[in-house]
């Protein structure tokens, strides 16, 4: 059985069941019934009905380790024993040492980026797919133990799945690779590979003798993360949403240290009080964490 269909096997009702019947839950269903009751003065038409999502941290964990960079580990350790260049390049040998401040260093992530370099460009967009559809089907989640396809936040496929029912368009919003996500999101969320923003780099076209194919490059890199999610939404999406779903700064989904690489919850909650956002705590709001 694929990941996709284990996902799909089943077709829970349209509801919120996997929250508890207080302040947040009520909050999202307060909304959803104003925006979509014709005559009401806060009514949006369907085709306006956008909301964005987060993906790492808000729709699976990304602790300890974001799932595109636990495939990028993977795809080192796999390369490596035939590829000596990799072995002895410096930051290669951070990256699987666990040195992730050395890999975010710089204004730009230079050992992040060097690292994606190494592992993700000079390949067909063909290849690549394949590459992470093995990995999805044999990773297991370093805290958790299961594929990375069955650690998914069940109160919040339940909100992508109500969202939908009632004429919402779903998006996915997130700082990792759109190339990464196109490939599982479908399956694991219900949300279209057209319907992901995410940070890109320019692909090139050439005709081999197999054929035409899309070979992956580092070039004109689009970076949708912090200020550049917003301008990847008006980028790719052309409307604004009514709904946002996101972890925080940068980001962070439950209680580890507000140091931790992949980011704080610190900013966002100062600001909650004057933006009239909701909060929601996984410990007190939700009834279960997963399916």
């Amino acid at each position: 059985m694929s990941a996709q269909d284990e996902i799909q096997r089943s077709n829970p009702p349209i509801s919120l069941p996997s929250w508890n019947d207080i302040a947040p839950a009520k909050a999202i269903i307060a909304f959803v019934d104003k925006v979509t009751k014709e005559g009401s003065a806060d009514f949006v038409p369907p085709a306006e009905r956008i909301a964005v999502f987060d993906n790492d941290g808000t729709l699976w964990p990304e602790y300890p380790l974001v799932g595109q960079l636990a495939f990028i580990l993977d795809e080192l350790k796999r390369r490596i024993p035939t590829e000596p260049a990799l072995a002895a390049d410096s930051i290669v040998h951070a990256a699987l040492a666990g040195d992730f401040a050395k890999l975010l260093e710089g204004t730009h992530h230079d050992g992040l980026m060097r690292v994606l370099g190494l592992t993700l460009t000079g390949m067909t967009t063909e290849e690549f797919r394949v590459n992470v559809e093995e990995w999805l089907a044999s990773a297991r989640h370093p805290k958790f133990g299961h594929p990375y396809y069955q650690v998914i936040y069940q109160p919040m496929l339940e909100l992508l799945r109500y969202l939908r029912a009632n004429d919402f368009k779903t998006f996915i919003v997130s700082g990792g690779g759109a190339d990464f996500m196109r490939i599982w999101v479908e399956g694991v969320y219900g949300i279209p590979p057209e319907q992901v923003v995410g940070s890109t780099s320019r692909a090139t076209f050439e005709l081999r003798d197999s054929g035409p194919v899309l070979v992956k490059t580092m070039n004109y890199l689009f970076v949708d993360d912090k200020p550049g999610m917003p301008v990847g939404i008006h980028q790719f999406i052309g409307r604004r949403p009514i709904a946002c779903f996101g972890n925080s700064d940068g980001e962070r989904e439950f209680a580890y240290d507000a140091m931790a690489p992949w980011g704080s919850l610190v900013d966002a909650l100062k600001e909650v009080p004057q933006r009239g956002w909701s909060v929601v705590d996984m410990k007190n709001d939700w009834r279960r964490i997963f399916a």
